[in-house]
């Protein structure tokens, strides 16, 4: 007689096990790097940062490299957005890491964060 088995409950992860994750690998990675990162909001699928300075920007740029997005000004101000990604993690995995300033208008911006606005 074939003995029946009960399937193997498969463990679910949990949006907070997740956010918990991604919290770890920034903090990780911001100890490591020295990365400016006065605010830092972490989802399970992604971490913002606000940086204070466009400025900024560059030296994230310049350690992650990424995709740089203006977005049309508003009452005088526009955000810039580097799309970046964490190094590569023990398991294989990188966490998607978008970095925001504030720009006024008229305040110049590095040439190489400019170079990097995606067409």
């Amino acid at each position: 007689m074939i003995e029946k088995r009960s399937p193997v409950p498969v463990p679910t992860i949990t949006a907070s096990c997740m956010t918990s994750d991604v919290r770890i690998a920034v903090d990780a990675m911001l100890s490591a790097t020295g990365l400016p990162a006065p605010s830092v909001v972490v989802h399970p699928d992604v971490a913002h940062v606000t940086v204070n300075d466009p400025d900024d920007l560059a030296l994230w740029l310049g350690k992650l490299g990424g995709e740089v997005h203006r977005y049309p000004p508003r009452e005088g101000v526009a955000m810039w957005t580097l799309w970046t990604f964490s190094p590569v993690r023990g398991d294989g995995t990188q966490i998607p890491i978008n970095v925001h300033a504030i720009v006024v208008e008229g305040e110049d911006v590095l040439d190489e964060v400019v170079r990097a606005v995606a067409a």
